[in-house]
C-alpha cells in the first residue's frame, strides 16, 4: 500500500517522471546522432551523474545511512548486469531508430514481465493475462514489421535497430524480475543507488571500445542525461509512495505522446501508421492487464475482510 493516500499527487509525479525520462531519451539520441557518442559512454554519464541527485535526495529524507545498506549484495550485481544491458541496448536502439518506435517497442517489457514472472517467480498467470500479452506482442510485431521485412528496400541498420530494441525490452523485463526479488529484502532507495553504482562501473569496461572526447555542448547534454535520470527515478519512486501501482502504472503510456512530439519537433520524425496502430494495441493490452489485476486485488481484499478470524 502507498504510504500516503493521494492518488492525484501520485499520478502527477508519475507523469512528471515519464516526461523526464523521455527528455533523457531524446538527449541520448541527440548525442548519438550529433556526436557519435557510443552506448557504453552514454550509460556511464547517465549512471554516474545520477548518483549526486540520488544522494542529495536520500540526505534530504534523512535516509542516507539506512538507504544505502544492503542485505543482498549479489542480488544488486545480477540486477545491475541485466539492467545495464537493457539500458545499453535501448541507447543503441535510439541511435538506429526513430524515438517513437523505440518507445513503442519498449512497451513490450511489462508484457514480457508477465511471462517471466510465471516462469521464474511462480506467479499464477491467468488466461486473461496471457491473451492480453498475446495482443500486446501482436502490436509489437506490427511496429516491427516495416523494419524486419525483407526486400530490396530493406535497411539493414533499421533492421538491426528493431532487434536491438526488442532485446532491450527483454532485458528490461528480466531486470524487473530481479527487482521484484530484491524488494522483498531491500529498500527502494538501496535498489536505485546500487544500480547506478553497478551500471557506472560496468560501463567503464567499454572505455577502450570507441569512447570519444565530447565538445562542451555535447558534454553538457551527457551530464544532463544523468541528472534527469536521477530526477526521474526519484519522481517515479515518490509516485508509488502516494498511490497504488494500479492507479499510476497506466500513465507510463504518456511516454508515447512525448516521444511523438519530441520525435517530430526535434528530429523531424513522423510516426508511421504501423507505429501508431501497433502502439495502440500494446497500450490497450497493458491497460487491460492493469485493470484486471486491480479488479482481482479488490476482490481479494473483500474476501479477506469477509473471512472471520480463526
Amino acid at each position: 500500500m502507498p504510504q500516503s493516500d493521494s492518488p492525484l499527487r501520485g499520478i502527477a509525479l508519475k507523469c512528471a517522471s515519464v516526461t523526464v525520462f523521455t527528455l533523457m531519451a531524446a538527449l541520448i539520441k541527440a548525442t548519438a546522432e550529433n556526436a557519435a557518442i557510443p552506448p557504453g559512454q552514454q550509460v556511464f554519464f547517465r549512471s554516474f551523474f545520477a548518483l549526486p541527485v540520488i544522494l542529495v535526495w536520500l540526505l534530504w529524507r534523512s535516509e542516507l545511512r539506512v538507504g544505502l545498506g544492503t542485505a543482498n549484495p549479489m542480488g544488486h550485481v545480477y540486477r545491475g548486469l541485466v539492467g545495464t544491458t537493457a539500458m545499453a541496448l535501448n541507447f543503441w536502439a535510439l541511435s538506429l531508430l526513430p524515438l517513437p518506435e523505440v518507445t513503442a517497442i519498449g512497451f513490450a517489457a511489462p508484457l514480457l514481465v508477465v511471462i517471466l514472472a510465471g516462469m521464474f517467480l511462480g506467479e499464477n498467470v491467468r488466461a486473461f493475462r496471457l491473451s492480453m500479452v498475446g495482443l500486446g506482442l501482436a502490436g509489437v510485431l506490427i511496429v516491427l514489421s516495416p523494419q524486419i521485412g525483407a526486400g530490396p528496400g530493406a535497411d539493414p541498420l533499421r533492421m538491426l535497430g528493431a532487434v536491438v530494441a526488442l532485446g532491450g525490452a527483454a532485458a528490461a523485463a528480466l531486470a524487473q524480475i530481479f527487482v521484484r526479488q530484491l524488494v522483498q529484502v531491500e529498500r527502494t532507495s538501496a535498489i536505485v543507488f546500487w544500480f547506478s553504482v553497478t551500471s557506472t562501473l560496468l560501463s567503464l569496461l567499454t572505455l577502450p571500445f570507441g569512447w570519444v572526447m565530447p565538445g562542451g555542448g555535447v558534454l553538457a547534454q551527457l551530464v544532463l542525461t544523468g541528472l534527469l535520470g536521477g530526477l526521474g527515478q526519484i519522481l517515479l519512486t515518490s509516485a508509488y509512495r502516494h498511490a497504488d501501482a494500479s492507479v499510476v502504472a497506466p500513465f507510463d503510456y504518456v511516454a508515447m505522446i512525448w516521444a511523438v512530439a519530441l520525435g517530430w519537433y526535434v528530429f523531424a520524425e513522423v510516426p508511421t501508421p504501423a507505429v501508431i496502430g501497433g502502439s495502440a494495441l500494446v497500450i490497450l493490452a497493458g491497460i487491460l492487464i492493469i485493470w484486471r489485476e486491480h479488479a482481482l486485488g479488490l476482490e481479494r481484499r473483500r474476501q479477506r475482510k469477509a473471512t472471520p478470524p480463526a
